[in-house]
């Protein structure tokens, strides 16, 4: 487990020296791809979190997604239960700062979108590998849903994201394709 938390820093580390130029050339590369996939394309509904400087930028592909009359769902953290709900996030005004000063939707103010109404998931994570092994960020919130979930999952990703191997624990599932600034990486 140690070695998970090493690759953490070291990752956040690396991240915290893309510029913000090739921040925003990377992430606009990658979602560019990510709007030629078919996955994206037949998606009606989109699961997707609210980035958080370094992570690959998400606000573009919300905007994107709405503009192309897709239904956009974000998660929301029960951390008593350890557990991921999606809410479907029509504006940017119903997202509420909550811990670690990540940004949520607003129970009052969007509905819960059930697992199986996702067609598409893009799944956040630190570090992946080739096979599409995700590093997460800890909370082991998203391994616990993608055992329920039966939908498309992609993440999106910087190349310096692609690592060689992660130490893989029996609960570790991985994600269909990783898009990157350079290309796509389609694992299974």
């Amino acid at each position: 487990m140690n070695d998970k938390n090493s690759v953490r820093k070291q990752m956040k580390e690396t991240l915290s020296h893309l510029t913000t130029p090739l921040y925003e050339d990377y992430s606009y590369k990658i979602a560019k791809r990510l709007y030629d996939e078919q996955d994206w394309k037949d998606a009606a509904v989109i699961g997707i979190t609210i980035s958080k400087q370094p992570e690959v930028d998400t606000y573009q592909i919300i905007r994107k997604a709405w503009e192309l009359g897709k239904r956009v769902v974000v998660p929301k953290c029960i951390p008593k239960e350890k557990k991921l709900l999606f809410r479907a996030l029509t504006e940017f005004s119903q997202l509420e700062s909550v811990f670690y000063g990540l940004l949520e939707p607003i129970e009052a103010k969007t509905e819960e979108v059930v697992p199986s109404q996702i067609d598409l998931l893009i799944v956040p994570g630190l570090a992946y590998t080739q096979a599409g092994y995700r590093l997460g960020f800890g909370g082991g919130y998203y391994d616990r849903f993608l055992r329920d979930y039966d939908g498309k999952t992609i993440s999106l990703a910087f190349n310096c994201q692609i690592i060689p191997q992660i130490d893989l624990e029996e609960h570790d599932l991985p994600v269909s394709k990783i898009i990157t600034n350079t290309g796509v990486i389609t694992t299974k």
